[in-house]
């Protein structure tokens, strides 16, 4: 029996399952990640309105808004072919004279980088021309009273920069879209049964963009356990909500063909990882940072609640809770400098890396580590189920949404209680009302974070020996939120105020 994984041929014996498939094909899987099962592949065809344009400089792809100007378009398709540039300035260039039916206002408006407007010029619809922007500006093209964007520049945005006086249209293509007919799956049941002729699919590759560094790493930290969970779907992306709420700048404006990776850097939805399956144009609220190179089959498959096996290059410089000796001797293997300050003896772990993202250390191919005693990382463990909420403002406090070590300042130390005050004050925009409040003795080693009812809301508290009045964080229980418990206890007995500690989330 032949079967495809990975659109690598497999030769099966009749009866064969998943299982044998995937072991055959050596195919890495990782824990509760789906496989992609495909039976029965077909196509069927549907215009959709999205175009090439063919210049005398090359092709520009543009997408059509769906709005009244639509009519005008393709009424004056054939009339626009042939047109040349009128004017190319900074801001734009136009193609025509073409006659339509377009209505027009006097008024200034507002355009943005790679949008497409039709105008009458001189106030004349027989004089309707075709507008490419290039830069945000603001002008009187003769545009209906709502700007007259119609749409938008997806493709060959190189070509626009080229295009000048003498330069014209010689052809407009429609863009055919090729939409899948099959019978498909995605499973955990490795035992499933396979047919002869099957598609497999069982891991997507993804490659970040040097141009958007931040949004990288940000990626890395969501896929950092070589899965990425589905939360949410449409017909045209697949979202994960994993680092939601975290913030994010804006870094790469680019179309957002399919397979592009973008994270929205703004307004509902901020800290939001889209994968698209469909094209989309450009969006200042979302970053473009990765591509899909491979596995768009999965991502087409894959449902909400699910996870999907990923690769992403290049891999994560992440060397936070190494030990400075090991993290020295990975970058010399990979012709990084790195530099070591701080505490080197033996037991030095790395508390701080500097740049702190993979892109800007590959770029610069240079890297500070700074080190501390391993007496100082402590390792925790968390409990997920009873505390989420609080756990969200701990884990953004301390960076461990993000990165597998995080700091916590000593505050005050008293008896057998250590308190510590994060670096950062997200006490504003963090949830923190009552959960998981102590209901008897609170056990030694707990970590607890100071609720609502506190006056010192936001403080982390750590309890050394058990206590039957007050929680970790010195408070009554009714102001305790209790989120976990220190691995490690015997590294905190000899802490000073003034210090700082580093914990590690052992999940």
């Amino acid at each position: 029996m032949r079967v495809f994984v990975d659109g690598r041929e497999i030769e099966l014996s009749p009866g064969a399952n998943l299982s044998d498939a995937i072991g055959k094909s050596g195919a890495y899987i990782a824990p509760g990640a789906i496989v992609g099962m495909v039976k029965g592949r077909g196509e069927k065809s549907r215009q959709t309105n999205s175009y090439w344009l063919n210049t005398t400089k090359g092709k520009l792809r543009i997408e059509l808004l769906d709005s009244e100007l639509q009519s005008i378009w393709h009424e004056s398709v054939d009339r626009i072919i042939g047109s040349t540039v009128r004017w190319s300035s900074a801001d734009g260039v136009a193609f025509g004279p073409f006659s339509s039916k377009i209505s027009f206002s006097r008024d200034a408006q507002e355009y943005s980088r790679w949008e497409v407007v039709l105008g009458a010029a001189g106030f004349d619809r027989e004089n309707t021309q075709i507008i490419f922007v290039r830069r945000r500006h603001t002008a009187a093209y003769g545009t209906p009273i709502d700007g007259g964007v119609v749409g938008h520049i997806v493709g060959g945005k190189n070509t626009l920069d080229r295009l000048a006086t003498g330069d014209r249209i010689e052809g407009i293509e429609p863009i055919v879209e090729w939409q899948e007919i099959t019978e498909k799956q995605a499973t955990l049941d490795q035992s499933l049964p396979l047919e002869e002729g099957m598609e497999i699919f069982t891991a997507v590759d993804a490659e970040l963009d040097e141009n958007a560094p931040l949004g990288a790493e940000f990626f890395l930290a969501l896929t950092r356990e070589g899965t990425l969970k589905v939360d949410a779907l449409s017909s045209s992306y697949i979202s994960s909500d994993q680092l939601l709420r975290e913030p994010m700048v804006f870094e790469n404006r680019e179309p957002r063909l399919e397979g592009a990776v973008t994270v929205r850097t703004a307004g509902r939805g901020l800290g939001r990882i889209f994968v698209y399956k469909k094209d989309r144009t450009s969006s200042p609220g979302h970053s473009v940072i990765a591509r899909i190179l491979s596995g768009m089959d999965m991502i087409k498959l894959a449902g909400p609640g699910q996870k999907i096996t990923i690769k992403v290059r290049p891999e994560r410089i992440m060397l936070l809770g190494s030990s400075l000796k090991d993290a020295l001797s990975q970058m010399q293997s990979k012709g990084i400098q790195a530099q070591a300050e701080g505490y080197q003896g033996e037991d030095a772990v790395v508390v701080k890396q500097d740049p702190g993202t993979t892109m800007a250390i590959l770029k610069g191919k240079k890297v500070l580590l700074h080190g501390m005693p391993s007496s100082r990382m402590v390792a925790i463990s968390l409990f997920d189920d009873l505390a989420p909420k609080t756990l969200d403002y701990f884990r953004h406090v301390t960076g461990l949404k993000e990165r597998p070590l995080g700091p916590l300042p000593v505050y005050f130390v008293y008896e057998n209680t250590l308190l510590f005050k994060p670096d950062i004050d997200a006490t504003s925009y963090k949830e923190l009302l009552p959960e998981n409040k102590p209901t008897g003795p609170v056990p030694a080693g707990s970590i607890a974070v100071s609720n609502t009812v506190s006056k010192k809301v936001g403080l982390v508290g750590i309890k050394l020996a058990e206590d039957k009045r007050y929680g970790p964080s010195g408070e009554k229980f009714e102001a305790t939120n209790i989120i976990g418990r220190v691995l490690e206890p015997e590294k905190l007995k000899d802490v000073q105020e003034g210090e700082t500690i580093y914990i590690m989330e052992v999940r």
